[in-house]
């Protein structure tokens, strides 16, 4: 290890860093000097490192991230390979609702060349970024479908949405990084943690086209939930795993005649 890596890294674990040596040398790639003390003094002081950077890597892919945005997580590569895989699969639009800084439309690949493509979130800061990682796509602010164009109405090839699923009395026990500096609306999925799916589910009836699919992320504990709110809407849903992730997805898919 280099002295300049030995310095920072000493200071990242002072500050109760796990993993200060591979901190260090990502800082240290990032910057020098004065804008590196800045850095540092940011990610001691508890800030996420993604934030501090200003990126996160999925899948090989550096999105862009920031102050007061959520971050996304490395389980999340469950849910954007199936989104990849579904949009592979099937022709029409590709959406991504409660998109954040867009992830899912970022690593569709080659599943999203010439695809309309559509992203929507609530919140402003993380639009900017979405529209970064995903120049291509419309960007669109609001709530839920009330944020999509009329047009897309039963037409969505395929609807992605990694939607807040912490139950609301969870949300204290979460790490610092988390709780204190991710907006709380985008972690909140309300007392069970499946208010936003219910929301999701309810209006793909009307939004999905015939074999449209859609998929969500949930947690193991509330898969079933998760898999019964799309169920009860008419959807043929399932439950699918990746244990070396810790990730959990539903994926539902529209009857070929809707109604």
């Amino acid at each position: 290890m280099s002295a300049p890596v030995e310095r920072v890294a000493r200071r990242l674990r002072d500050a109760g860093c796990v993993f200060a040596e591979a901190e260090a040398s990502l800082l240290l790639e990032a910057s020098s000097g004065e804008a590196l003390e800045g850095l540092l003094e940011r990610r001691c002081a508890g800030e996420p490192l993604e934030h501090v950077l200003g990126w996160v890597e999925l899948d090989g892919v550096r999105l862009s991230v920031g102050p007061g945005v959520f971050v996304p997580r490395q389980r999340t590569r469950l849910l954007a390979r199936l989104t990849r895989q579904a949009a592979a699969e099937v022709v029409g639009p590709v959406v991504e609702l409660c998109c954040g800084v867009a992830p899912l439309a970022a690593l569709l690949g080659d599943a999203g060349a010439g695809r309309e493509l559509h992203v929507s979130d609530l919140d402003a800061v993380a639009l900017e970024h979405a529209a970064r990682n995903v120049p291509r796509a419309s960007v669109h602010r609001g709530d839920l479908f009330d944020a999509l164009p009329t047009s897309l109405r039963g037409r969505i090839a395929v609807l992605a949405a990694n939607a807040p699923y912490v139950p609301t009395a969870s949300i204290a026990a979460m790490a610092p990084e988390a709780r204190e500096h991710e907006p709380h609306r985008t972690l909140d999925g309300g007392d069970d943690g499946v208010d936003l799916h219910r929301r999701i589910a309810a209006g793909c009836p009307d939004w999905l086209a015939p074999g449209g699919v859609v998929l969500v992320e949930t947690s193991r504990g509330q898969a079933q939930l998760t898999w019964t709110t799309f169920d009860d809407v008419g959807l043929d849903a399932r439950v699918l795993t990746d244990d070396d992730l810790g990730a959990t997805v539903v994926t539902a898919v529209a009857p070929r005649v809707l109604g």
